[in-house]
C-alpha cells in the first residue's frame, strides 16, 4: 500500500510526523501560482507599457525576479507556503522536518528550469514518480520535501471547576485520557458522567483527602483536567 506518511526523529529525541504531497496537490498548487504570476505580469504590462522602452526593459525585469523569487520569498518568510500552496494545505520543509531556508528555497526553485525539461515539468514529474518521498529534482539536491501543513489542535473546552493537582503520576496517555474525559462531560447525563467517573475517580483521590471525597468523582477529574491544561 502507498505509504505518504514520514517519522522524523529530532535531535532531542522528539518524533515528529510527516504527511507527504503528492504529485496532484503539488500541481494544482503550481498551477494556482502560475495564474496569480500571469495577473500580475498583465498588470505589470498595463503599468510600464506607455513608458515605451524602458518601460519594456523594467517590465522584464521584474518580472525576471517575479519568476525567480516569487516562490523564494514565499518560502522563507511565509512558513514555507506560496499562495499556492497554502490554499492546498501544503509547506516546503527540510528533510529534518526544520522550516526551510535560503539556500535550501533558492536551490530547489533555480533547479525548476531542469525539471521543466523537456518540457512541463517532465523530468520533475518522473523524479516525483520514481521517488518514495515525491521529491523532485529540485527536491532531492537542496534536501527538502513537501508535506501538508498540520492544523493546530484547540484546547479542548472543559466544564468549570477549580484546578487540582494530580495526587499520583500518571503517564502521558493516561492524562489524555483524563483531558479526553472531562471534555465530553458535558455531552452526557450527570448520572452516566459520574457512573464513569467512579472507575476511574477513586484511583486518583487520595483516601485522606477528604475535600475531595466530598465533592465526588466528577468534580475531582475535572480538576485534574483543567491542572493538564496549564491552569492554575
Amino acid at each position: 500500500m502507498l505509504d505518504t506518511l514520514r517519522v522524523i526523529e529530532t535531535p532531542e529525541g522528539v518524533h515528529i510526523l510527516l504527511r507527504l504531497a503528492g504529485p496532484v496537490p503539488r500541481a494544482l498548487a503550481w498551477l494556482l501560482d502560475l495564474l496569480l504570476r500571469i495577473a500580475i505580469y498583465a498588470l505589470l504590462g498595463m503599468m510600464f507599457g506607455w513608458m515605451g522602452s524602458f518601460g519594456i526593459w523594467l517590465f522584464l525585469t521584474l518580472s525576471f525576479f517575479l519568476e525567480w523569487f516569487y516562490p523564494v520569498l514565499f518560502e522563507v518568510y511565509a512558513d514555507g507556503a506560496t499562495p499556492g500552496k497554502r490554499a492546498f494545505g501544503l509547506t516546503v520543509l527540510h528533510d529534518d522536518g526544520v522550516p526551510v531556508g535560503w539556500s535550501g528555497s533558492m536551490v530547489r526553485n533555480l533547479l525548476r528550469a531542469v525539471d521543466f525539461l523537456p518540457f512541463l515539468y517532465a523530468f520533475g514529474l518522473c523524479a516525483l514518480l520514481l521517488n518514495r518521498d515525491f521529491k523532485r529534482l529540485g527536491d532531492l539536491v537542496a534536501r527538502t520535501v513537501v508535506v501538508y501543513r498540520e492544523k493546530p489542535k484547540k484546547a479542548p473546552q472543559l466544564p468549570p471547576g477549580q484546578p487540582l493537582p494530580l495526587p499520583v503520576r500518571l503517564s502521558s496517555t493516561e492524562q489524555q485520557l483524563i483531558v479526553s474525559f472531562a471534555a465530553r462531560i458535558p455531552r452526557m447525563t450527570p448520572e452516566r458522567a459520574e457512573e464513569l467517573a467512579q472507575i476511574l475517580g477513586p484511583a486518583l483521590v487520595p483516601a485522606d483527602n477528604r475535600r475531595e471525597r466530598a465533592q465526588g468523582n466528577v468534580p475531582a477529574l475535572i480538576g485534574y483536567a483543567r491542572h493538564l491544561l496549564g491552569e492554575r
